[in-house]
């Protein structure tokens, strides 16, 4: 083989290999266990401290970031001033929790393969009307019928939904306050 040719079949492996390695990607990290001291990114407290489904977001940039609702979950990866090197978003697959108030570990589904309730009458671990994830189109189904709202996917939830104000109410004394989730 003369030395051209060597340099050749080299170059041309060398190329083939990098090809490779520019279109092999990294499996997700795979979801993490809410730990008694985990808090919500937002609003600074301890989830363990908050009811209904939770949402964890994986960086390539750092530790992955906690939310006490599914809601904030979804506004973090809308506003522009948070990371855009999302490798990974996890939520409680409600379908798979026995507990609303506190789902049980290896209920995590990746949050763009799930189905979400919107609109229901169910509230998330901030008192804000929650999207409720499934990773079963036929369990969302079902919560919808029972709690009313509208089963979509995870680029269908409008923007203002999770960005914009919620009415929350106080059932205890019936009254109404006007809160921005932020």
């Amino acid at each position: 083989m003369s030395l051209r040719v060597l340099l050749s079949v080299v170059l041309a492996a060398g190329m083939l290999a990098g090809c490779k390695d520019e279109t092999t990607t990294a499996a997700p990290p795979t979801p993490l266990e809410v730990q008694a001291d985990a808090t919500g990114h937002y609003c600074g407290m301890l989830l363990a401290d908050h009811t209904g489904p939770k949402g964890q977001i994986h960086v390539t940039s750092g530790p992955p970031y906690w939310f006490s609702s599914v809601r904030d979950t979804i506004a973090f990866t809308r506003l522009p001033e948070e990371p855009r090197d999302i490798v990974a978003i996890y939520v409680n697959d409600m379908g798979r929790a026995s507990n609303w108030d506190q789902p049980e570990p290896g209920t995590w589904i990746d949050a763009r393969q799930a189905h979400f309730v919107i609109e229901s009458d169910q509230v998330g671990g901030m008192g804000a009307p929650e999207a409720v994830p499934f990773s079963d189109p036929a369990a969302a189904e079902a919560f919808r019928a029972k709690h009313g709202g509208r089963v979509v996917k995870l680029d269908e939830i409008p923007d203002e939904y999770v960005l914009g104000p919620v009415q929350l109410e106080h059932q205890a004394n019936g009254d109404t306050d006007q809160h921005s989730m932020e």
